[in-house]
C-alpha cells in the first residue's frame, strides 16, 4: 500500500524536543514569562521555522519579547548542552529506519531545522545512510504546517503523497502532512493529540516502531 516513509527529525528521530522545551523555559523564566504561556507558545511553534515562528511566539508571549533575539539565547544553550552531550535518538527510532532500508521502503527526512544543523546531528549519529532524500527548512519558502516541505519530499522520493506516509510529533507538522495528502502519523513526544491531530492524524502511536505494522 505505501511506498515511501517522509520523517520529521526533532522528537521523531532524536530526542531533542525536550531540549528545546527545557530551554526555552529557562528563558521564558528569566524573563518573567508564565511558565503555562511558555508551554502555549513551544507548542505553537513546534515544526515550524524560525522566520514563521517569529509571529506566532510574539503573538502569544507578548511583553515586547523580540523572538529572534530570544531563540538566540535559548539556542546557545542548546548547542552548548548538545555540544557537551550528544544528541539521544528516539527509542525505536533506528530499530524503524533498519526495518525499512530491509523491507526496501523509501525514506526521506522533512525537517523545519536548517541544513548546516541537521546535517550535523544526523552525521553525530551516523544514520544518515537510512534516508534516500533530505530536505531542510531552508529549502522550502513557507514552513509547516504548509504542506510545501511533504510535497518537496514526496516529489524527490517520486511518490504520489498519498503513497507516503508521514511521521511527526507536533500539531503543525500533522497539519502539514494532511494538507499535502499523505497519511500522517503522530508519535506522541511532548505534544498531546488533540480536536486539530484528530482532524488529521490517521493514526496515533506511542512508540515510533508501531508505523511498521502500516508497511
Amino acid at each position: 500500500m505505501f511506498q515511501a516513509v517522509v520523517f520529521d527529525m526533532d522528537g521523531v528521530i532524536f530526542d531533542t524536543e525536550k531540549l528545546y522545551r527545557r530551554f526555552y523555559m529557562e528563558e521564558g523564566a528569566k524573563r518573567g514569562v508564565p511558565s503555562d504561556i511558555m508551554t502555549k507558545a513551544c507548542e505553537a511553534i513546534a515544526g515550524g521555522t524560525k522566520f514563521d515562528n517569529k509571529p506566532r511566539f510574539e503573538t502569544i508571549v507578548g511583553r515586547d519579547i523580540e523572538y529572534l533575539e530570544f531563540r538566540d539565547r535559548v539556542m546557545e544553550n542548546f548547542e552548548k548542552y548538545v555540544y557537551e552531550n550528544g544528541v539521544e535518538m528516539k527509542d525505536g527510532a533506528l530499530d524503524t529506519l533498519e526495518y525499512l532500508k530491509e523491507h526496501n521502503i523509501k525514506t526521506a527526512l522533512a525537517t523545519s531545522t536548517m541544513e548546516e544543523r541537521a546535517k550535523r546531528y544526523l552525521a553525530s549519529r551516523d544514520v544518515n545512510k537510512y534516508f534516500d532524500k533530505f530536505i531542510y527548512g531552508d529549502m522550502v519558502e513557507h514552513s509547516k504546517p504548509d504542506p510545501d516541505i511533504y510535497l518537496k519530499a514526496c516529489k524527490a522520493l517520486g511518490v504520489e503523497p498519498s503513497k507516503a506516509i508521514a511521521v511527526e510529533d507536533s500539531i503543525n507538522g500533522i497539519v502539514s502532512a494532511g494538507r499535502a495528502g499523505m497519511y500522517p502519523v503522530m508519535v506522541i513526544d511532548l505534544i498531546q493529540p488533540n480536536d486539530i491531530t484528530e482532524q488529521y492524524a490517521k493514526q496515533v502511536y506511542e512508540n515510533i516502531k508501531s508505523i511498521c505494522d502500516l508497511i
